[in-house]
């Protein structure tokens, strides 16, 4: 019988396993099919406090795995099948084990958006990708024109990365102005090498008969004219979807399927607690994720003393 489990190792889940772990309540961090969450795929984090030259995110959330497991937490890589909370203690099965445990905290984060295109699908790991960090120094991508699709921070950062590698970075946005915050726009376009292509969405990855990229079909959205640009590679940075399909049916969450918090970490389960990118659509940021965790290890911890008395 487990304390807590915890479910993810992003900022929160690690932030949660540290707290729980110096509760002396030996939690059980399971990984995902993600370790690290998102942020392993982010080359420079600039905005978390303590590193005033930025901080690889790998290295980052591996000196947080090192830090919890030091008090006691132990990271296991595995998966959540299913959670049956319907009473406690709460029963998981975990890569075809049940677990049973008195507390769960659910730190599962996000994943890419996708656009939704048949050539999008059939064209995967083919040229089109969702990581710059992970691919985007790929044989395949050096010295050729890129496109990234998107204009939040993670567009331009993509964006950014690639021209270390690119001959020429699209920029496609749907709008006629980013949606990354100031500084990070004023990067991107300031950048010799990154080319914005404004109003306009993408409608075709092609080519799928050569069964791999050669360009993007691209729809302005004011006039209705399309255009085909030539590149090698399609980097997709449209926002993230909440990793919560297990939990469907089971917890409340919104429409867009965040799981829903009442007061700071607490969801409509006694005992079941959520942190992070899972439950916020707001901020989305390491450093929210990682105060979410603390508010839900602690919520843990006075839940389970409460239960003792």
């Amino acid at each position: 019988m487990e304390k807590v489990v915890i479910i993810g190792t992003g900022c929160a889940g690690l932030t949660a396993a540290l707290y729980t772990a110096r509760a002396n309540l030996t939690p059980l961090v399971l990984t995902g099919k993600q370790p690290g969450g998102l942020l392993t795929t982010t080359s420079i984090v600039e905005n978390f406090p303590g590193f005033p030259e930025g901080v690889d995110g790998y290295e980052l959330v591996t000196r947080m795995q090192k830090q919890a497991e030091r008090f006691g937490a132990r990271v296991q890589f595995a998966m959540l099948d299913s959670a049956d909370l319907s009473k406690r203690p709460f029963t998981l099965v975990v890569d075809g084990e049940k677990v049973e445990t008195q507390t769960l905290i659910i730190a599962t984060g996000a994943g890419h958006r996708h656009l939704g295109l048949e050539s999008e699908h059939k064209l995967e790991n083919k040229g089109v990708t969702y990581c710059a960090t992970c691919d985007g120094a790929l044989p395949m991508f050096r010295n050729q024109p890129l496109v990234v699709v998107g204009g939040g921070d993670s567009a331009c950062e993509e964006a950014l990365y690639l021209t270390r590698f690119a001959s020429v970075v699209y920029l496609i946005h749907r709008r006629d102005t980013l949606r990354a915050s100031k500084i990070m726009s004023d990067r991107a376009l300031a950048h010799p090498k990154i080319k914005p292509i404004w109003d306009s969405a993408v409608t075709e990855v092609l080519d799928v008969k050569q069964d791999k990229v050669t360009g993007v079909r691209v729809k302005n959205l004011k006039t209705n004219a399309e255009t085909v640009v030539d590149c090698a590679g399609v980097f997709v940075a449209i926002g993230h979807v909440p990793a919560t399909d297990v939990f469907k049916g089971a917890l409340a969450m919104d429409d867009a399927g965040y799981l829903i918090r009442k007061d700071v970490a607490n969801t409509d389960i006694p005992g079941v607690f959520v942190a992070g990118d899972c439950s916020d659509r707001v901020y989305r940021q390491a450093i929210t994720a990682a105060g979410m965790g603390c508010a839900a290890a602690i919520e843990a911890e006075r839940f389970l003393e409460a239960m003792s008395q």
